[in-house]
């Protein structure tokens, strides 16, 4: 059964709370950047000028192992010590004979560059989590919201920073990593 098809074939069952929220985020999000970009003067620098695209791709596998993920990210840079952006990320995970789940999240990324070397960053993330246990497991599929407060310090060269993070609300049955610790390869053009 293709990825399409099950996410066609699924009915979920969404909290409103989460769903109003993020729709909120976004808005306001789409208000920010529509109100900064009237603001500029013909003789001032262009508002996309200051955009930067990038994110992160990730792929894993072994034996009956997949994971893939997505995450498309834009920052808008107010100087060369802050930027502020938001990311959706999308991920699919499926273990042969135990378990599938698909993550599906939004989030806003604070960065702070106090040297250009040295990148500090905040990640307030909102996920909603599918897991589909295999029967034979007797586990109960579960659908949820699941929050996650990245903090965050990387080496930066450039289009590339290297680095680590902690999820300070990581709650061990809930949140989409294992460990509260989670590395990162953060790419911007």
């Amino acid at each position: 059964m293709g990825l399409k098809t099950v996410f066609l074939n699924k009915q979920y069952k969404l909290n409103r709370q989460p769903k109003r929220l993020v729709i909120l985020l976004l808005f306001a999000l789409g208000i920010s950047f529509g109100a900064t970009a009237q603001r500029l003067d013909d003789g001032a620098p262009n508002f996309w000028n200051k955009v930067r695209f990038g994110g992160a791709l990730g792929l894993g596998f072994g034996d009956g192992y997949f994971n893939a993920s997505i995450t498309p990210t834009a920052v808008y840079d107010f100087n060369r010590y802050v930027s502020v952006g938001t990311s959706v990320n999308f991920s699919y995970v499926k273990e042969r004979n135990f378990f599938e789940s698909y993550v599906v999240g939004i989030s806003l990324l604070g960065l702070f560059n106090p040297i250009p070397e040295i990148q500090l960053s905040v990640e307030p993330q909102q996920s909603y989590v599918s897991r589909n246990w295999a029967s034979t497991t007797g586990v109960p599929d579960e659908n949820y919201w699941v929050g996650a407060l990245f903090l965050g310090a990387g080496f930066n060269t450039g289009n590339v920073t290297i680095g680590i993070q902690y999820d300070v609300l990581h709650d061990p049955e809930r949140s989409i990593f294992i460990d509260a610790w989670y590395p990162f390869i953060r790419v911007f053009f």
